[in-house]
């Protein structure tokens, strides 16, 4: 990396695949919960949850701004979780792009569901005010009995709950569901639950991944031991029950992160029969699918 970067990072850096054009700024580094047992991101050592200084922060907008100026349009929060973060210290962030990077006009980040639970929807609405305009959520399910046995740490109604704060106080929301988390085991209930969730909560966007595991998936079996990964068949079927549950008014939908072999794309509801047709025809007859290559996958 150039040395004379305005911007501290430390490796790995992820980020969502629609911020692939934003400037990534880091006010945390790793993820504040780091238990999803579904997860290897933030466990590196050098990952360790910590909150950036707010002076090397800051200092960092101000330094993008003299090197940048107007070429920036879109920043990410980084890392797993920014909104852990008080609301004052978001703010300040916030207040600073908008001052350094005046042509900012789209400011996103991670969100987990309990980042928000001591936040109130007069916050989130100061937020919005500022500049933060959509929240990427990863309820993974819908599930209870999935999220338990993945050590998620949230429920049903714990993601619920945040996604509706965050559509009061005006902030966008990109619900992440992970297909075939539950198994074969729990196929079922989680594409009917994961539906259920968002049914209730009406996100503005909804994406699936295809949840990947080491070869071993040794923290994943320490509290689900009987999972067993879903063959292609066997996602297929979960993404259409998904598909067949889900009851949207106006949700842009993706499947087609690097991850998912059969790639969907559409807005749900008005393209739901063309979606559920576009699996049930992959299901039926796989090789005239144009299914995305194993190896292209980079899994």
């Amino acid at each position: 990396m150039d040395e004379g970067f305005p911007i501290r990072y430390v490796d790995p850096v992820f980020r969502p695949p629609s911020e692939a054009d934003s400037l990534i700024l880091p006010v945390t580094d790793g993820c504040s919960w780091n238990h999803c047992s579904f997860c290897e991101m933030y466990t590196a050592p050098q990952k360790k949850f910590r909150a950036r200084d707010e002076g090397e922060t800051l200092d960092a907008i101000r330094r993008c701004g003299e090197r940048f100026g107007e070429g920036v349009r879109r920043v990410f929060l980084a890392d797993g979780d920014a909104l852990v973060l008080p609301t004052r210290r978001l703010l300040a962030v916030l207040e600073a792009i908008r001052r350094e990077l005046p042509a900012v006009h789209r400011v996103s980040s991670y969100c987990l569901p309990r980042n928000l639970r001591r936040k109130s929807v007069a916050e989130l609405g100061e937020l919005a005010a500022a500049g933060l305009s959509m929240a990427y959520v990863g309820a993974e399910s819908g599930d209870d009995e999935v999220l338990s046995r993945v050590r998620k740490g949230e429920t049903f109604a714990s993601t619920a709950e945040a996604l509706d704060k965050l559509a009061q106080a005006g902030i966008r929301r990109s619900v992440m569901i992970l297909n075939g988390l539950g198994g074969r085991t729990l196929s079922a209930q989680h594409a009917r639950n994961s539906a259920r969730l968002a049914n209730a909560t009406q996100p503005e966007f909804l994406a699936t991944l295809v949840v990947t595991l080491p070869p071993d998936a040794a923290r994943l079996r320490e509290g689900f031991p009987d999972w067993v990964a879903c063959d292609d068949d066997g996602l297929f079927a979960e993404m259409e029950a998904l598909l067949e549950g889900l009851e949207l008014k106006r949700t842009v939908f993706r499947s087609d992160h690097v991850s998912n072999r059969l790639v969907l794309k559409g807005t749900l509801g008005a393209e739901k029969p063309r979606l559920l047709d576009q699996v049930r025809a992959a299901r039926a007859a796989p090789a005239a699918a144009h299914l995305r290559p194993r190896w292209t996958r980079g899994l």
